[in-house]
């Protein structure tokens, strides 16, 4: 969280914030916004019901709205502390369905696995289509990934899985010697349930539909903010597409919502192509912005839900 405000403050230091009311009330079309707005509920949705359909080889099937209820909630709670929401809405359907907290750990492990296929993929694609621009990005931002690697040697690389291997040996030990050992493994063995769940799952073409779906849902909840400023307005698709998967990668670093880190990374593009500083600056704030409060208005909807729901007693 303090890396994500250093950075916010460095980018906005020297920021005009009196004219956030002008863009916001008369220079801004909120139809746009607004637009946006189902496409964020239906990626939670969508997630949800995969979510389900993972599930169910493990013995585990929770209601669907208990389901979705957690998903709003375990985003909200990210945003307190990052990555959180994982551990979330595995107890909350732990708590309302008598779920396995271990095997809907597992099933979510899966599905982050999953995820980061469908960006590299993305990232991919984006390569392809948008190479010279996501070139000048790397070289503005000096993250071009062949020179953080150049740095390594042989040796250094042999040094660091030599202390990764000796490292996990040394916890195998510790964990044999504690007396909560076979705890453990029954845990890890309900983990590794949740995990494989993927190998059992029935309906494969409809499991990559609802992993696209969640994805394309993003884009879109991204891309129609694009149409909210004159600034944006008139950028391409691509241009969107290669934003987006830059942001996303950004995303990755545990800030609330990716704040900071996703300012910098979508501002950074808007200006490669073309948009002017101060544009793109009021673009990431006032959309990151809105996109964290609809986060929050679903989280609290998925809260009050659950508080009224009746347990289910697990037979």
């Amino acid at each position: 969280m303090l890396f994500g405000g250093a950075i916010l403050y460095w980018m906005y230091r020297n920021f005009d914030f009196q004219k956030i009311d002008t863009v916001l009330w008369h220079e801004m079309d909120w139809t746009w916004m607004i637009l946006s707005f189902p496409f964020c509920i239906l990626a939670q949705a969508f997630r949800a019901i995969r979510w389900r359909q993972t599930l169910a080889p493990v013995g585990e099937h929770p209601r669907l709205s208990s389901c979705i209820n957690a998903i709003f909630v375990s985003y909200a709670a990210s945003l307190v502390v990052p990555r959180v929401g994982e551990f979330t809405r595995c107890g909350i359907l732990k708590r309302q369905d008598g779920v396995s907290f271990s095997k809907a750990l597992g099933t979510v492990v899966t599905e982050r696995a999953v995820d980061m296929l469908i960006m590299l993929l993305m990232t991919g694609v984006a390569l392809v289509v948008q190479m010279p621009v996501l070139n000048n990005f790397f070289s503005t931002t000096g993250t071009r990934l062949d020179s953080i690697f150049d740095r390594f040697t042989t040796t250094g690389y042999l040094v660091t899985a030599l202390c990764a291997l000796a490292a996990l040996v040394l916890v195998f030990i510790l964990v044999r010697k504690l007396t909560i050992y076979n705890k453990v493994k029954d845990v890890l063995h309900s983990l590794w349930q949740g995990v494989a769940s993927l190998r059992h799952i029935q309906g494969v073409t409809l499991y990559l539909f609802y992993s696209l779906a969640i994805w394309v849902c993003y884009f879109l909840h991204y891309y129609l903010t694009f149409f909210c400023f004159d600034a944006t307005a008139h950028l391409s698709l691509g241009c969107a597409f290669a934003s987006f998967v830059v942001g996303s990668i950004a995303v990755i670093v545990p800030t609330p919502n990716g704040a900071g880190p996703w300012h910098f990374a979508v501002k950074s593009m808007l200006i490669i192509y073309g948009v002017q500083s101060d544009a793109a600056l009021y673009f990431v704030l006032i959309v990151h912005t809105v996109q964290t409060l609809l986060l929050i208005v679903m989280g609290i909807w998925g809260w009050a839900a659950l508080s009224m729901s009746k347990v289910k007693v697990k037979k």
